[in-house]
């Protein structure tokens, strides 16, 4: 025979009355906090918050330093690779960047020019905005008339004259201005190129220079 013992554990309970009670004691404790209690707390939420917000800024701020970084030195490094097949063929071209540009106007803003080899020929690209749409116009580098627009549809095109675009409606200068003045500034060189872009919150213009094989960029403020 198998005796079944029985064990009885007692458990505290607590009323509910007095969990009520207590509740209440602990709401009335933070209702009589003094006022400067509660402004402090209210102010280390806010510099919490604050905080939280900068530092999200600050990483996005920071990403986008490092891809701008990266893009100018893949354009420097692919500029560098291409500078003695175009500076040959550049040599045929009787209008200047800076004439190319002002010529483009026509289509609309520019906001972007460079010389090219597009299918083992010479030719002078220029992006303008107009009327919220963006255009390719090829400039004949030996007459200075424009010979085609097209519109850009192209995603990463479309998007590197978004980004342009948005920096001329910062500029106080044309690309044109700009230009002229780097190539001034550096005797013996030609401009080759120029995009507008954003630095520090300003615009600016950056302008590639080439003399003989050897290839620069510098900055201009628009």
């Amino acid at each position: 025979m198998h005796v079944r013992e029985t064990v009885a554990i007692a458990v505290p309970c607590i009323p509910l009355d007095r969990v009520t009670e207590l509740s209440r004691r602990r709401s009335a404790t933070e209702r009589d906090l003094p006022p400067y209690k509660h402004k402090l707390e209210s102010v280390m939420k806010n510099l919490w918050i604050a905080m939280m917000a900068f530092g999200l800024a600050l990483g996005i701020a920071s990403a986008q330093a490092q891809e701008t970084k990266g893009s100018e030195k893949a354009e420097a490094a692919e500029a560098a690779k291409n500078a003695p097949a175009l500076a040959a063929a550049v040599k045929d071209a009787t209008v200047s960047l800076e004439a190319g540009l002002r010529a483009s106007e026509a289509e609309g803003k520019p906001i972007s020019g460079k010389f090219e080899i597009e299918d083992g020929k010479l030719q002078l690209s220029v992006y303008t905005a107009k009327g919220g749409q963006f255009f390719e116009v090829i400039v004949d580098h030996k007459t200075g008339k424009v010979t085609k627009v097209e519109p850009i549809t192209e995603a990463d095109d479309l998007k590197d004259a978004k980004k342009q675009a948005s920096a001329m409606a910062k500029a106080k200068a044309t690309l044109a201005d700009a230009v002229a003045k780097a190539v001034k500034a550096n005797n013996g060189y030609r401009a080759v190129s120029v995009a507008a872009e954003i630095e520090g919150g300003a615009a600016n213009a950056d302008v590639g220079l080439l003399k003989g094989s050897s290839s620069k960029n510098v900055d201009e403020k628009l």
